[in-house]
C-alpha cells in the first residue's frame, strides 16, 4: 500500500479482513515483540549501524542497565531480529547487528523519522 492509498479507512478494512481470517495474531506478536522502553530504541541504533558492541549499545541509549540492556537484547535475538556474534578472543568480544528480519524494520524507522519531522517540533531538552 502507498502513502496515497493509505487511509485509516482502509487500514481498518484491512485489519478487519485479517481478523476474519484470524491471521491477525502476528500483527499482535510484531507489537509485542517491538513493545518496551528499550527494544525500539537499541533497534533504531542498530539501525544506523553495521553492527554494535554491548558498550556502545548502552552509551547510545541513554539511561539503560546492564541488566536491562543484556534483557532486551537476549529476547530480540531470540525472535530473530538480531544477531549476536561472539568472538572467540581474549578479552571476549561480542557484536551485534540486525538480521535481515531486523532490516525489514527500517522502512518503519524511515516513516517514523517521516512523521516526527511533519509533527514533532524540535525539543533540545529531550534526553538523548
Amino acid at each position: 500500500m502507498d502513502e496515497k492509498q493509505l487511509t485509516r479507512e482502509s487500514f481498518l478494512a484491512y485489519l478487519k479482513e485479517l481478523q476474519q481470517e484470524r491471521s491477525d495474531r502476528p500483527i499482535l506478536k510484531t507489537m509485542e515483540i517491538l513493545s518496551g522502553k528499550w527494544r525500539i530504541q537499541l533497534l533504531y541504533v542498530l539501525s544506523q549501524h553495521d553492527r554494535c558492541r554491548f558498550g556502545e549499545l548502552r552509551r547510545a541509549v541513554a539511561g539503560i542497565t546492564p541488566t536491562m540492556l543484556t534483557s532486551s537484547l537476549r529476547e530480540l535475538e531470540k525472535q530473530g531480529i538480531i544477531h549476536k556474534e561472539r568472538y572467540n578472543e581474549v578479552p571476549p568480544r561480542v557484536e551485534y547487528s540486525l538480521t535481515p528480519a531486523g532490516e525489514d524494520l527500517l522502512p518503519i524507522f524511515y516513516e517514523i523519522a517521516r512523521w516526527s519531522q511533519r509533527h514533532l517540533p524540535e525539543d533540545e531538552d529531550f534526553p538523548m
